[in-house]
């Protein structure tokens, strides 16, 4: 099992922790793991991604130009990385930042309305933990019990308190993801 994924939105959507998390909780499972992030230099507001490779066996190279999965939380995430999943891989995007829906046919595409029901719940510090469940349940790489772990060992410590409510955020987006 390999799977190869890029995250990207903007700034201060909590891109970079979730693929960290992602990529905490396969090291914690004893897989294979890598974790690139890339970002400009305005951070919050701006584009950032990570790429996240989990797997069973060694990773040749951290850098890649195409992916299994690509995770995008706006339009400009989307229009850039839409070319770049495999035929036959995934595109999971936020219904709150596209406007033009992917328009792939040789891929599986998943929408989740995270944003909108962050907002709902009163619950938007979480919103990437909403999109994380939806990754999980697409692609179950690693159990919700590592991630919680994961999230314990790299939330710092004053911050303990929201793991309960990070571990609904994961559940509800496991419900919320829908195939189109």
């Amino acid at each position: 099992m390999k799977l190869e994924i890029i995250i990207s939105g903007f700034g201060g959507q909590g891109v970079l922790s979730m693929g960290k998390i992602l990529a905490y909780a396969g090291l914690m499972e004893g897989k294979e793991v890598t974790w690139m992030p890339a970002y400009g230099p305005e951070q919050r507001g701006g584009t950032a991604n990570v790429t996240v490779i989990v797997s069973d066996e060694p990773i040749s190279s951290p850098i890649l130009s195409r992916y299994d999965t690509a995770i995008v939380l706006n339009q400009p995430s989307l229009d850039k990385f839409q070319p770049k999943v495999k035929p036959g891989g995934s595109i999971i995007y936020d219904s709150f930042g596209i406007l033009d829906k992917p328009s792939r046919t040789d891929v599986d595409v998943f929408h989740i309305n995270a944003m909108e029901t962050a907002a709902e719940l009163k619950m938007m510090k979480c919103f990437n933990m909403f999109v994380l469940g939806g990754l999980l349940k697409v692609h179950p790489i690693v159990s919700l019990e590592s991630v919680m772990k994961a999230l314990r060992k790299t939330l710092p410590e004053r911050h303990h308190d929201l793991l309960p409510v990070n571990e609904q955020a994961i559940i509800k987006g496991e419900e919320l993801i829908v195939k189109e």
